[in-house]
């Protein structure tokens, strides 16, 4: 884990981002291609399990790992209410 000074001074920039463009330019600098592409990842997994699609189905639409699936959906179930709070906007 990171510095959280550091990880502070992450959230704030992504905070403080205003549109879809700047979003996608500054993810885009920021990570690498693989690491955006499990982010969309999760996110559609966090999507499908908030919809009641099963594992199999999801392992089917999104080509995501078992393991993908449980960690994301440990953490619909149990985690800080990230995923939950985005769902419901």
């Amino acid at each position: 884990m990171r510095d959280k000074k550091e990880l502070e001074l992450l959230y704030k920039a992504i905070l403080a981002l205003e549109t879809v463009e700047e979003c996608e330019n500054f993810l885009e600098d920021l990570c690498t291609i693989p690491e955006l592409n499990s982010l969309a990842q999760r996110w559609m997994v966090a999507k499908l399990l908030h919809e009641g699609k099963t594992f199999h189905e999801i392992m089917e639409t999104v080509g995501a790992s078992s393991a993908t699936i449980s960690r994301v959906n440990r953490c619909l179930n149990y985690g800080s209410g990230g995923y939950r709070k985005m769902l419901n906007k």
